[in-house]
């Protein structure tokens, strides 16, 4: 039962966060392709472990060290619009999943023979 309640409100903290990030920071380093895959919040409340997964590798430091940097405005605005007791220390890391997943389909693509479409011929 205890899980459950932190599945909750880590639920609700990742929510939350992604309404914040998409309208209210305004750093043109949080713009382009990305989504927060998932948040961990602690069983104390004291911190969350944000997952960002990112398709575009050069963009990938600088989306983290403008979250790095707009986690104060980050944490003040989840302390503002969610009714928490505290308020969690946001701890981001990339979310590599995605784009392995990519280069593992790509990677088949290149072994796996391609199919080839019967050709019929012209028949009198």
């Amino acid at each position: 039962m205890h899980y459950e309640r932190i599945d909750r409100i880590s639920e609700e903290v990742r929510r939350e966060l992604d309404r914040v990030l998409r309208e209210e920071v305004r750093d043109p380093r949080v713009s382009g392709t990305w989504s927060i895959t998932r948040v961990e919040v602690t069983r104390d409340l004291r911190y969350a472990k944000v997952r960002v997964s990112v398709l575009e590798d050069e963009s990938r430091l600088p989306l983290l060290k403008a979250l790095k940097s707009a986690a104060g405005f980050i944490r003040r605005e989840l302390g503002r619009n969610l009714n928490l007791r505290y308020t969690p220390e946001l701890l981001f890391e990339t979310d590599d999943n995605i784009a392995y997943g990519a280069h593992i389909s790509s990677i088949l693509q290149d072994v796996l023979p391609e199919t080839k479409e019967v050709q019929e011929d012209d028949t009198p």
